[in-house]
């Protein structure tokens, strides 16, 4: 159980210390990380609550409402909820960088969570697999909207577009990446591989960019 664990922590630790250390303005503490964290993990139960609801009732059966409603929307709004309810108005969150850096936490946080859950009903030999894929999908979903965020919040006159966007963007792309594990079976790693890809790509463009604007606010 311990090695179970472990090997679903470690990915999160590894993403989340990757994009910790990328702030070159000021590291955020550790206590709100781990709280944003925290936020993140908790979100999960509810949420499957919600979609088992939804899978027991036949709603959204399609599987574009599957993946861009049940998947992609649900679990980036409640990510996107709770960063706006408990860490928007945060006296540390002062850089846009650090929006990168919360928004990676909480989904890291649930990232977490629901790593745990699946290796320990399908086995821990699907532990590199998931490091891989989901897991980092959730770490990139997490810059994307964090980025937003923080352009939302230190960019009064475009303030509700980048908020939107932070909600946005996200679940198109957890929507996609969804859309395509579910509509490509057995091959699903040749459309995978290059939207994780640019995934990576934007991403990483979002950290450049949110590290050049926080070196002059």
């Amino acid at each position: 159980m311990f090695a179970l664990i472990s090997v679903s922590i470690a990915p999160a630790f590894a993403l989340l210390s990757f994009f910790y250390l990328k702030d070159e303005y000021e590291l955020e503490p550790i206590f709100s990380i781990f709280r944003t964290f925290l936020y993140g993990a908790l979100l999960v139960f509810p949420i499957m609550f919600i979609q088992y609801a939804f899978q027991e009732e036949g709603v959204a059966q399609s599987l574009f409402l599957q993946s861009y409603f049940v998947y992609g929307l649900f679990e980036e709004f409640f990510k996107w909820f709770i960063f706006i309810f408990t860490t928007y108005k945060y006296s540390r969150f002062n850089t846009v960088y650090d929006g990168i850096v919360y928004g990676v936490s909480i989904s890291l946080g649930f990232a977490t969570v629901e790593n745990i859950l699946y290796l320990f009903a399908h086995g821990i030999e699907f532990a590199i697999g998931r490091a891989i894929f989901p897991v980092s999908s959730h770490a990139l979903f997490g810059v994307i909207m964090g980025y937003y965020l923080g352009r939302a919040k230190f960019k009064n006159n475009r303030g509700i577009s980048y908020l939107l966007l932070a909600l946005l963007l996200p679940t198109f792309l957890h929507g996609t990446y969804d859309f395509i594990i579910e509509s490509i079976r057995g091959q699903w790693i040749y459309g995978l591989v290059p939207f994780m890809v640019l995934l990576w790509l934007l991403s990483l463009r979002k950290v450049k960019i949110a590290n050049e604007i926080s070196q002059t606010q």
